[in-house]
């Protein structure tokens, strides 16, 4: 009964919630302009992730986005939130079924597929930036864009990412950059870039 609320239940209980909050906030939105036919590679960190899909869908409705997310059984839940929000999933991490989810990843990129990462994930420490995003964009081509947002009042979790979770009738200021072409980037050089720009506009 248990194992069934959590995994049936649950993730409609998270989705309906997310919906209310963002539906009473003032939202704005720092956006820059993306083509509309080229696959990008979105990276937020673990502890924004609630705000991500408004973040996205406001920019690309249209979009087809694929979200890497972890063999977990906690990853069980954040897959299937994330597609009542639309997007689907590759199941993998930097731990676990890494190279199946990197080939994975590059083939959903080259079919026309935006992929969504968090760097820090799946269990941190927080901040820290795994290479993966990286090696993704640099073997695609495709361009990396960073996506943050700032909610006026929220709640912080005592967990290991500090899990930001806006508060009701407040305003969120979401954010994502243009995009980054790495290519002719060495990989240290490419990873402190990205983290660098990750850190602008985040919650600390």
């Amino acid at each position: 009964m248990k194992n069934y609320f959590k995994f049936k239940i649950l993730p409609y209980v998270i989705y309906f919630l997310i919906r209310v909050i963002f539906f009473t906030n003032k939202k704005v939105f720092h956006h820059k302009k993306l083509e509309e036919n080229e696959s990008y590679v979105f990276v937020a960190w673990h502890g924004d992730l609630a705000s991500q899909p408004i973040n996205y869908f406001k920019l690309r409705p249209k979009g087809r986005i694929k979200t890497m997310i972890s063999q977990s059984k906690d990853g069980e839940i954040i897959t299937k939130v994330y597609s009542l929000f639309g997007a689907g999933a590759i199941r993998g991490s930097s731990s676990k079924g890494a190279t199946k989810a990197l080939i994975s990843t590059i083939k959903e990129i080259k079919s026309g597929s935006d992929i969504a990462i968090s760097p820090d994930g799946p269990r941190g420490p927080r901040f820290s930036f795994a290479g993966g995003v990286i090696t993704i964009a640099q073997k695609s081509g495709a361009k990396i864009v960073v996506c943050n947002s700032k909610p006026s009042k929220y709640w912080q979790f005592n967990s290991w990412d500090k899990f930001i979770l806006p508060k009701l009738f407040g305003r969120i200021d979401f954010y994502m950059s243009e995009p980054y072409d790495i290519s002719n980037l060495e990989f240290e050089e490419a990873r402190n870039f990205i983290k660098n720009k990750m850190l602008l506009n985040s919650v600390l």
